[in-house]
């Protein structure tokens, strides 16, 4: 069968975007085996590599999978949408929620890893918290998971001087997480600011959250203030690009 639509595409995203119609309409539910190489050059009379990159481009979307020896499938996941102004509300943190209450819809999300330590920060990092030369700060490394997926890597540094002795120190820090405490400590966080990039990721972060070859990540940096603008959290979050849906609703 000939491709159809805009001639103007090349043959492999065309195919894609058929493809892609039908897992939309439900022609391939979740779990279901794609065509394959083999049928998609006999339908779409292609060669093998328009109908790889065909595929490809439904993996590198997040919508398909491959399983080594079996095929692509139509990925059993549902991305997560992150709510980025709803979620850092104090409506959240501080009444004791997490910040991951405002887009979990009920779905299990886990920290499976999570390292506390003292430190140095990096010279990126101490520049952005303002901090001076061998000032150190804690280190709060976390690993997340949803739904047995790992989703999200999270690395928060804080002056060591504002959070030594507090549960910021401990692996659990309680009801309303990091914020939550450091509100305890007379340093509430009072406004956020988030820079948002995409970039393929490195060898131990595609290890750490599993990702399918040619899966970029989104990196996302974040710093809290506390009054008259006093920096006191830097946080470099990784997230699995194909896992999440970035949502921001705000009144004009």
């Amino acid at each position: 069968m000939a491709t159809q639509g805009n001639d103007r595409q090349p043959k492999y995203q065309r195919i894609a975007d058929s493809l892609r119609s039908e897992i939309v309409a439900g022609v391939y539910g979740p779990g279901d085996r794609l065509p394959g190489e083999n049928d998609l050059m006999a339908t779409y009379e292609v060669a093998r590599m328009t109908a790889r990159q065909a595929l490809g481009v439904l993996q590198n979307e997040g919508l398909a999978e491959s399983r080594k020896g079996s095929g692509v499938f139509v990925r059993d996941f549902k991305p997560l949408r992150r709510r980025g102004i709803q979620r850092l509300s104090r409506d959240q943190w501080g009444t004791g929620r997490s910040v991951w209450s405002a887009e979990a819809e009920g779905r299990d999300i886990v920290v499976d890893q999570i390292a506390v330590s003292e430190g140095d920060a990096p010279e990126r990092v101490a520049s952005v918290l303002g901090l001076e030369e061998d000032v150190r700060t804690c280190m709060r490394d976390r690993r997340f998971v949803l739904d047995g997926k790992p989703v999200l890597l999270a690395t928060s540094y804080l002056p060591l001087e504002l959070v030594a002795g507090s549960p910021i120190m401990q692996k659990d820090t309680g009801s309303g997480g990091i914020y939550a405490r450091l509100a305890d400590l007379g340093h509430k966080p009072v406004h956020f600011r988030e820079e948002i990039r995409c970039r393929m990721p490195s060898q131990d972060e595609a290890k750490r959250l599993n990702l399918s070859m040619g899966t970029p990540v989104i990196l996302i940096c974040r710093t809290a203030f506390a009054d008259e603008g006093h920096p006191v959290e830097f946080n470099e979050m990784t997230l699995d690009s194909a896992s999440y849906v970035l949502e921001y609703d705000f009144d004009a």
